[in-house]
């Protein structure tokens, strides 16, 4: 195993090295490869039930280890079971790592005694073998969460800002530089300045990781900020995004249906195919200025 080292202190994210058959042409040849290392997190919360302290699985995701405290907190945040910082009295690993160099695959986050944790509902919106949020939803009905942050007015940008955006994501993602197998969420304030940037193997975990780390900063909500990330625009990471108080999403790829739909409810303005000096807004047109 590798770490490669990123910017504002963040932890490393590890790569694996394997071997491949490199074809050209008509000859293979022996080379190394850099890949991204893909392990399962199991996230537990440590809560009062009854007079006792107690811990449930929450949520099994896939994730590229490294953030993992970031990824709990921000997960735990966008299905509006942590409020605010104060909420947790501890938060650490638990079990044995999976591999040398890696920390283990368990996160378990203690609630502050005397917070409430409505587990019952919990159990009704997961499937505790899920890799993602949104698949593991037991209803309709628990895709739709009130945001703790809806968007307010927000900052009006010039285009050429957002244009510049899908640069200086691409300049701060290491990972993906080394192996093409990441997705990345970067938060930029109001004048494009890049804050801070989370890779992950899963999209939304990404995001979780960007939107714990501002959890855990205290910089909720993020109503004058803008969050760019890698790959298409989903339903997931406009609810995600929404809760934090996200007023712009700007994504390289194409938003869904449902997504463009969530944006227009929550004030959200939304930008698709971010690159080459375009882009397309599907919601929120007044925050672009275009005069």
């Amino acid at each position: 195993m590798s770490a490669e080292s990123d910017e504002t202190g963040r932890q490393p994210v590890e790569l694996a090295r394997v071997p491949v058959g490199r074809v050209v042409v008509d000859t293979v040849t022996s080379a190394e490869d850099a890949v991204a290392v893909e392990e399962p997190l199991e996230i537990r919360l440590g809560f009062d039930e009854d007079g006792k302290r107690i811990a449930k699985t929450i949520s099994i995701t896939m994730r590229t280890p490294g953030h993992d405290f970031e990824l709990a907190c921000g997960f735990l945040f966008s299905e509006a079971i942590l409020r605010d910082p104060g909420d947790i009295e501890s938060i650490y690993h638990c079990g044995k790592p999976s591999a040398p160099g890696l920390p283990p695959n368990v996160v378990r986050v203690d609630m502050q005694h005397g917070v409430a944790v409505d587990y019952k509902r919990l159990e009704r919106h997961f499937y505790m073998s899920s890799s993602c949020g949104v698949c593991g939803k037991a209803s309709i009905e628990a895709l739709r969460i009130d945001p703790t942050y809806a968007p307010g007015s927000g900052p009006t940008v010039r285009p050429s800002l957002i244009d510049g955006l899908p640069a200086k994501l691409r300049e701060a993602q290491s990972v993906f530089e080394s192996t093409g197998g990441l997705h990345a969420a970067a938060l930029f304030d109001q004048t494009g300045t890049r804050l801070a940037v989370r890779e992950d193997v899963g999209r939304h975990n990404a995001v979780d990781k960007l939107i714990g780390w501002a959890f855990r900063e205290g910089r909720l909500p993020l109503r004058d900020h803008i969050v760019m990330v890698s790959g298409r625009a989903s339903f997931e990471l406009v609810q995600k995004a929404t809760m934090a108080g996200v007023p712009i999403l700007a994504a390289v790829s194409a938003p869904s249906s449902l997504a463009i739909d969530l944006a227009h409810s929550n004030n959200m303005t939304l930008l698709g195919f971010v690159r080459d000096g375009r882009f397309n807004i599907y919601s929120g047109n007044s925050r672009i200025d275009v005069s």
